[in-house]
């Protein structure tokens, strides 16, 4: 595979600043480096963007996450690595990120258990990251960018 053009956010040149931007206030929120790459990890699984599940993946091994966690990401529900609060994060990203799959595209026991666990500045915080992951995730498939083309 080779990529079709350049990521759109590298053409367009306020594009990256404005995602970058979006990105650092995100870390405002408080929640977990990790967690967020958990789930732009699961995220990126879901809409097939190979360069993101290789970054993230990538990632979360630099920040200390061992391999069976990283590996069971995508079976996160049957996996025992998983906190309460990763949990709670990743049925979130995955709710938003799967916004056709269902009637009630984030149902209320999902959008509880978030609650259970963040404040409302954590879940903007992570409603943030799930939508800035899919941007990302769709400029990348859509212009086939190539996994580990980001490292150089």
């Amino acid at each position: 595979m080779s990529e079709r053009m350049k990521n759109p956010a590298m053409v367009l040149p306020d594009a990256l600043p404005a995602l970058m931007g979006l990105s650092a206030s995100i870390k405002a929120s408080g929640v977990p480096e990790q967690t967020l790459d958990l789930l732009h990890l699961r995220a990126s699984q879901i809409n097939g963007c190979s360069f993101c599940v290789e970054m993230h993946t990538r990632a979360l091994k630099k920040a200390g996450e061992w391999d069976e966690k990283i590996a069971t990401v995508a079976a996160w529900r049957d996996a025992p690595y998983f906190t309460d609060a990763e949990r709670a994060a990743l049925a979130l990203a995955e709710s938003v990120t799967r916004l056709s799959d269902t009637p009630d595209a984030v149902p209320d026991a999902v959008w509880e258990e978030a609650k259970r666990h963040y404040d409302d500045v954590g879940i903007a915080g992570l409603l943030l990251s799930v939508a800035t992951v899919n941007v990302w995730n769709r400029l990348n498939v859509a212009t086939r960018q190539v996994a580990g083309a980001w490292k150089g």
